[in-house]
């Protein structure tokens, strides 16, 4: 009898967002995959999971994924894990599902932590519909994809990297026009965890002034939202007064 896949979420930060279930079926699977075993050996220390490792990730996914599956179709229960939250969304993670869908392996996701949820209704901007582009392309098909989206009605969430922060905020004011709406959320459900709201010229020039760190999700209003006439920014301790 075939095993299960379990696609297991982690924290972002905060490691008491761990579920009890995830605690559970990590501890129960026969095999853990982890994006960096390295990363993932904190969380499994602190909930005292000492299941067999195994390292999966984007460069040797496709070299193991056969492997994997013949595993599950032989009994094994794995679960996988990225460093911080879902696996699949901007983590390895799609391959190993598909794989296993197709050989009609059940496949089983915890509800469980992730960045651009909590970013994007914390923004202040709507969130009854929205997007999700991840990761845009470093350098070809950027500009094209940006061009595109300038006319996206719908709230866009994005994730980046600190250092490509500010270049990126320019971009969307110069595609999506200065004017558009933004919010930028750092370190979520972290102890520094902030966010900026203003239009993309007033955030881009904040962190132009100050160097950001950590992990980056930006939320921009879509196109014709009217703006609020709020901006500013709050961090944990406003959070939980507000």
């Amino acid at each position: 009898m075939a095993g299960l896949l379990y696609i297991v979420p982690t924290p972002v930060g905060n490691l008491e967002d761990m579920t009890l279930r995830a605690v559970r079926v990590l501890k129960e699977a026969d095999l853990i995959l982890a994006e960096d075993t390295r990363t993932s050996s904190v969380l499994l220390k602190h909930y005292g999971i000492e299941g067999r490792v195994q390292s999966h990730h984007k460069f040797n996914e496709h070299k193991t994924v056969g492997q994997i599956k013949e595993r599950i179709m032989a009994g094994m229960n794995v679960a996988l894990i990225s460093d911080a939250g879902t696996p699949g969304i901007s983590d390895p993670g799609f391959l190993l599902v598909r794989t296993c869908a197709e050989e009609g392996i059940e496949v089983r996701t915890l509800p469980g932590a992730t960045a651009c949820i909590p970013a994007v209704v914390t923004s202040g901007l709507p969130c009854d519909r929205f997007c999700f582009e991840g990761f845009l392309p470093v350098k070809k098909g950027r500009m094209t994809r940006l061009q595109e989206l300038a006319s996206e009605t719908r709230t866009m969430i994005f994730y980046e990297s600190p250092y490509r922060l500010v270049k990126t905020l320019e971009q969307f004011a110069e595609t999506f026009g200065a004017d558009r709406e933004c919010s930028v959320a750092r370190e979520m459900s972290k102890v520094h965890e902030e966010h900026r709201r203003g239009t993309l010229a007033e955030v881009a020039a904040w962190y132009a002034a100050h160097e950001p760190k950590g992990e980056i999700v930006i939320i921009v209003a879509g196109a014709q939202h009217k703006r609020s006439g709020r901006g500013g920014e709050y961090g944990e301790e406003e959070t939980e007064r507000g």
